[in-house]
């Protein structure tokens, strides 16, 4: 396994980095649908805890990492500053408010499934932190939309971005398991059979200008945790049988961004970090002496070492409201 990069000086960076997004307002995306102009209400009166970073799940995802780095480093600089922060945004009021949200019409859609799973995961990180803040009213809310949701679903979303339902599941999976929520565990394993056992050659083109995420690696991420070691090895063989073939090349090494300052540019650098994280899962999940376990674990080298470079290169907020946990989920990722 490569040796982390997440040191005391990185982490100190990546903190404030963090907590600097939760509480910065503008520029703000938003994408809600509304039906009149009262609808037009500021992002931090209609979600008061995650309005920051941009947009909701960037937000959500900036706290999971404050949060994780906090459990793993309470004595990091800065760590003071990020607490009084998460004090004043996860207030049992600005929870409430969220919460009455996503229990109404308006959030039975909204941010699922990327967003839904970041929050589980924020939900878990603090259930086993021993840390003062909760998120549980919000989770609890997502957690029925999620069973609703995934329990109905009769195919995935393979796509590169917010809308992939593999990444989420990992997510929302890993999550259920930390807090011993075996229905919550059990749904995501049926959905990840449902959508992807029987799938074999992989054909798709990879990666899209857009992409933060590789469809075919993430899918492989998730059947990992359904699979057993045996039953991982066979279905991998069959999913992508020419791993080792020229088409190949563009999956196995980093994708070159010309502009990580771009939106989808900066999209791309974090595709190299969420690809290191999947080659090495993919890795350790592979039988014994498997035929691609190696190119599995140099890939996952070639990714990570290029993937970090872009998270301090100062590209602009268009990758600093989110790069950042992606870089700390890639080496900080196990509860």
């Amino acid at each position: 396994m490569n040796a982390p990069r997440l040191d005391d000086g990185t982490a100190t960076r990546l903190l404030a980095i963090a907590i600097d997004n939760i509480q910065r307002d503008h520029p703000v995306h938003w994408s809600h649908v509304i039906d009149g102009d009262d609808r037009l209400i500021p992002q931090r009166v209609l979600h008061p805890v995650f309005a920051g970073s941009f947009d909701w799940h960037s937000c959500v995802h900036q706290t999971w990492l404050a949060v994780r780095l906090l459990r793993l480093r309470p004595s990091l600089a800065g760590a003071d500053a990020a607490r009084d922060a998460l004090d004043k945004l996860i207030t049992e009021e600005n929870c409430a408010v969220e919460a009455a949200f996503f229990a109404s019409a308006s959030g039975r859609h909204w941010e699922r499934p990327y967003g839904w799973a970041w929050l589980l995961l924020l939900d878990a990180e603090l259930r086993t932190s021993g840390l003062p803040w909760s998120v549980s009213p919000i989770a609890d809310v997502l957690r029925d939309r999620w069973l609703e949701w995934i329990s109905a679903a009769r195919l995935p979303v393979r796509t590169g971005t917010h809308g992939n339902t593999a990444f989420a599941t990992c997510l929302v999976f890993d999550a259920a398991q930390v807090n011993g929520d075996f229905e919550l565990a059990s749904a995501c394993i049926d959905a990840a059979l449902r959508w992807h056992r029987e799938e074999v050659a992989y054909g798709g083109f990879e990666p899209d200008a857009a992409d933060f995420l590789s469809p075919a690696l993430t899918t492989a991420d998730l059947m990992r945790r359904a699979l057993d070691t045996p039953e991982f090895g066979a279905w991998f063989d069959a999913y992508l049988p020419d791993l080792d073939a020229e088409r190949w090349r563009v999956l196995r090494e980093p994708f070159p961004v010309d502009d990580p300052s771009d939106p989808y540019g900066s999209h791309l650098a974090g595709l190299a970090l969420s690809r290191a994280w999947n080659w090495e899962a993919i890795a350790d999940a592979l039988p014994t002496g498997h035929r691609y376990a190696s190119l599995a674990r140099t890939a996952s080298a070639a990714h990570r070492e290029a993937g970090w470079t872009y998270v301090f290169g100062g590209h602009g907020y268009m990758a600093d409201h989110w790069l950042g946990t992606f870089a700390a989920y890639l080496d900080a990722k196990a509860f």
